[in-house]
Order: C-alpha cells, then structure tokens, then sequence
C-alpha cells in the first residue's frame, strides 16, 4: 500500500521493458488476463448475421469461450501462437511476425462455431463484472479510473455499485486502480489481454474465485510475449495447463 498514489504514472507499462518492473517494481505479482473468445446463441453467430455482435447483447447474452477451446479447434498449441494469430487478424504486428496460416485457422474456427473473437484494447465486456468483483474483494467500494492519456483526459474515481448497475459507463480503456494504489487492472491498444498487477496472494485468490484464464508473469515476460524472438519469457502453456479456475 502506498501512502500517496501518483495516479498519473499509472499508465499501460512501457512494450520496451519487462512488465514486472513496470511502476517501479511495486507490485509483487502480475497476471495476464485473456480476454475470453464470445460465445453467442446461433442468431448472433457470423452464419447468421455477418456483423460482430454490440456490447449490450454481448453482456447479456454472451458467454465465456475459453482460449483453450479456441487452441484446441485451431490447434494453435499455446496461448502465445493464439495471441499471435489474433494481432495477425487485426493487422497490428509488423509483417515478418505475423502467422498467416494462424490467422486463417482462427478464421475457419470463428465462421463456423457460434463464437466472435475477443475485443482487443478496451475492457472485455464480458470481463467488467469480474473486474468489478476484484474491487469488492478487497473491499473497495470506488476504484480510480486513469485514462490512456492523464495529461488530456481528466481522471476519474468512480463507485463500484454504480458501475455494476449500468449507472456510470465502464471505462473503455486506460487503467482501474485501487484508490489506495494495492492494485490494478490495464489494458493497452491492440491488446487481447488485461494485466492484474498486486499482492500474489489477493492475485490468485480473485483469478481462481472468478476463473480468470492466462498466466502468471515471470521477470522477463514483455508486452510482446507472443514472439520469442523480442526476447520475452518463452510461453510454453499448453491449454491443458492454462490457468481457467
């Protein structure tokens, strides 16, 4: 806990740096959170409408499709060749590093299950309320928004209850911090993961309480984990291993 919390400095770490040292290496702990795949009733599948569903039937109709599932129908082997064959999708990754037979797997699995890709770079809708959950466990009743961009965009606390019950807009992107700085939810543009930096302990205990899936940071995992060449950790998690509860 910090006595004073420079919310400003709690942008998206630097892509050039280990994530772990990211805010001074003040956090114990960081997990990677994927941004699960939507499942969708069979009317709102690409067969049915050709258009990516809106947030709102997302949130009430939508279901968690894990990355596991998605590996296993591409046979994509690890969540680090997935991430890839996503930002391929997208175009968001220089040409040499893209996996085009990635991306056509990945194409061929969504058109024809009743399952739309994850959002990448803002706040997975279907994610929010977990999000939400992590505050209340550790007993917060506001968190403190900080927008991508704090020297032009004002930051914001909000009350937990009113974003849980649609009162307030969730933030689209940016940073959810624990006003007294234990913790922290980012996303960055072009991302299909959300970082949860805190105390490993309250770290586990809300990921395996709300079956978040991803992987533990190590002290040499970047921003750009999917490409081994960057000299990220290697990502070796098969989907058997993937940490879904």
């Amino acid at each position: 806990m910090l006595a004073f919390v420079d919310y400003a400095s709690l942008v998206y770490p630097p892509h050039d740096a280990p994530l772990m040292e990211a805010y001074g290496g003040r956090f114990e702990s960081l997990y990677v959170i994927f941004h699960p795949f939507v499942g969708v009733p069979d009317e709102l599948a690409w067969k049915a409408t050709k258009n990516y569903p809106d947030d709102e039937p997302i949130a009430r109709r939508g279901t968690k499709c894990p990355w596991s599932h998605a590996a296993a129908r591409t046979e994509l082997p690890t969540c680090a060749k997935l991430n890839q064959a996503l930002l391929t999708s997208i175009g968001s990754i220089a040409k040499d590093l893209c996996d085009f037979a990635g991306r056509d797997a990945l194409k061929s699995f969504l058109e024809a299950e009743p399952v739309w890709m994850p959002t990448e770079g803002r706040f997975e809708p279907l994610l929010q309320t977990d999000f939400l959950d992590v505050f209340e466990a550790a007993g917060q009743k506001e968190l403190v928004f900080v927008p991508e961009f704090p020297n032009a965009d004002p930051i914001q606390r909000f009350e937990v209850s009113r974003l849980r019950d649609g009162k307030d807009p969730f933030p689209a992107r940016g940073t959810l911090a624990a006003p007294d700085g234990l913790f922290l939810l980012t996303v960055d543009w072009d991302s299909f993961f959300t970082l949860l930096y805190g105390p490993l302990d309250f770290v586990s205990e809300v990921v395996s309480r709300n079956k978040l899936e991803g992987f533990f940071a190590t002290p040499t995992t970047e921003h750009f984990w999917f490409n081994y060449a960057l000299g990220c950790c290697v990502i070796t998690l098969t989907p058997e291993v993937w940490a879904t509860a």
